[in-house]
């Protein structure tokens, strides 16, 4: 039961993000008579400090962590598991020089170093999107590397090396596939991770600006409000603690699915 509460939980967040748009049109409409009214027949979630309805405005929050987390999971993804392929693969100074650039990244807290660069390149979108992304690959480059180290000696790589097979053909053809699930569990968390990143530097007012609306910044809209409209904090709060919550436990439900050593495990 509980792993279909929280597919029907991320539905709701794509259906939101894909096709929101359309039922929000009312998300940055003031409205002084309704300032932080609490929820009521005219507002299910409440209003803010300006009176505008704060289930709106979660759906327009939705359109935007829904972007900035596959945008950022789709860069990091590719990018990190290209790196940790060839690194794997080649050996060599090429594995060395990844391996030292992984270490350096590693040497500053993400979150940290996300915060700098997007406060050097500015708020905005993009700058969020890229700035979540050049610290985001390092986890997909460490699996993908460790992955193909584990595999780059078994026969049938060692067959299509024999057979004259091009470097490429072999990483994307042999390599690859194998250590695709792995990958996929880590984009997962992945997705969970950039959502709590995009609310955390749209909460410092380094991501997404107003009067566009985002859970990070509704919540630090709400946190003056406390005591006088709880609605404020709670809302976009709980939203986001739904929605990582359903990320992660879809992410142990690929894990245990995709395992096949555990699963043979609970078979036997």
């Amino acid at each position: 039961m509980l792993r279909g509460l929280s597919m029907f939980i991320l539905l709701l967040w794509a259906l939101a993000a894909l096709f929101g748009g359309g039922f929000a049109a009312g998300a940055n409409t003031i409205d002084l008579q309704r300032i932080l009214a609490p929820p009521s027949e005219l507002g299910l979630l409440g209003f803010d400090d300006l009176g505008r309805p704060l289930l709106e405005r979660l759906i327009v929050g939705a359109q935007t962590s829904f972007l900035v987390a596959f945008g950022v999971v789709a860069v990091t993804s590719v990018i990190g598991s290209l790196l940790g392929l060839i690194a794997g693969y080649r050996g060599g100074w090429i594995d060395l020089l990844i391996v030292r650039l992984i270490e350096v990244f590693l040497a500053f807290p993400g979150i940290l170093l996300a915060i700098a660069l997007a406060g050097i390149m500015g708020p905005g979108l993009d700058n969020l999107i890229i700035a979540l992304s050049v610290v985001g690959w390092v986890g997909y480059a460490r699996l993908a590397r460790a992955q193909t180290l584990a595999l780059k000696q078994r026969d049938h790589v060692s067959a299509a090396i024999a057979l004259g097979s091009g470097h490429w053909r072999i990483l994307l053809r042999h390599l690859l596939p194998l250590i695709a699930a792995p990958l996929i569990v880590e984009a997962t968390f992945g997705v969970a991770g950039a959502v709590i990143a995009e609310a955390g530097l749209s909460f410092l007012g380094l991501g997404i600006q107003p009067p566009a609306a985002s859970w990070g910044s509704m919540i630090r809209d709400g946190a003056s409000y406390m005591l006088m409209a709880p609605h404020m904090v709670l809302a976009p709060g709980c939203t986001i603690l739904l929605v990582v919550f359903s990320l992660n436990l879809l992410g142990d439900r690929l894990r245990d699915r995709l395992d096949i050593r555990l699963t043979a495990r609970k078979r036997s």
